[in-house]
């Protein structure tokens, strides 16, 4: 069952035009990965399906089209959000930031999930957000992407910037977030993807030029010719 289905999407920034025709689907209770060099249209692909940059062609959440429709209403369907630099209210506490995101009242068994999946938010509920690590600042953008019913969790580098032992914190937290959600991810990591990764998608010049399987990730011939890397990082 495909989840999301992308075809024949085009974003212009300005005069910039960003994407070109880019086409992929997201298989529903699987994690595709959106792989490419820096530059090529992943995090535009993001915002053009969550609708922050007006696109043309189809995105379409279950079958139904969302593309054209204001970003809210989009989120109203069931697309939650990870922005690339986390975007949290580093003033407020965990838990406020957690409540702020939430669409619903009495959301308690919600918030019970959340914790349950991050206990160690649940011990700093009280805690100033901009005061956490990096890592822990990740796990309360995706806990507060997690807090509403979510058809699919798009989220944009997790990982970006982090030392190695916060990167573990943040792939423990992606593994356990990825049996809860359909999720398409842009990483950078290379191990994180081929850890959690059922398909990957390949871009390049705002363009797709591959959909299959993560184990091409273990070939280093197509990991050079396909990203131009050789080792664990694009």
């Amino acid at each position: 069952m495909i989840a999301l289905s992308v075809k024949d999407l085009h974003v212009k920034i300005n005069e910039s035009h960003i994407l070109h025709g880019v086409t992929f689907d997201v298989p529903a209770h699987k994690v595709t990965a959106l792989l490419g060099r820096n530059g090529v249209g992943k995090s535009t692909t993001l915002k053009g399906i969550l609708g922050l940059y007006p696109g043309t062609g189809s995105v379409q959440l279950n079958g139904q089209e969302i593309i054209g429709m204001p970003t809210y209403k989009i989120v109203q369907t069931g697309v939650a959000y990870v922005p690339e630099d986390r975007e949290i209210f580093s003033t407020l506490s965990v838990r406020d930031n957690l409540a702020l995101a939430s669409r619903t009242k009495n959301n308690g068994k919600a918030f019970e999930t959340i914790y349950d999946l991050f206990p160690e938010l649940n011990s700093r509920a009280s805690q100033l957000a901009g005061s956490l690590s990096g890592g822990q600042q990740q796990m309360v953008a995706i806990a507060r992407a997690l807090l509403n019913k979510n058809e699919i969790l798009l989220v944009d580098e997790p990982t970006k910037g982090l030392a190695p032992k916060l990167v573990t914190e943040v792939a423990n937290a992606l593994e356990k977030t990825a049996h809860e959600t359909t999720m398409l991810l842009v990483e950078q990591n290379l191990a994180l993807v081929r850890r959690i990764a059922d398909n990957v998608v390949v871009m390049d010049q705002g363009r797709v030029i591959f959909q299959g399987s993560p184990e091409n990730l273990n070939d280093p011939a197509w990991v050079h010719q396909m990203l131009g890397v050789s080792g664990g990082k694009l």
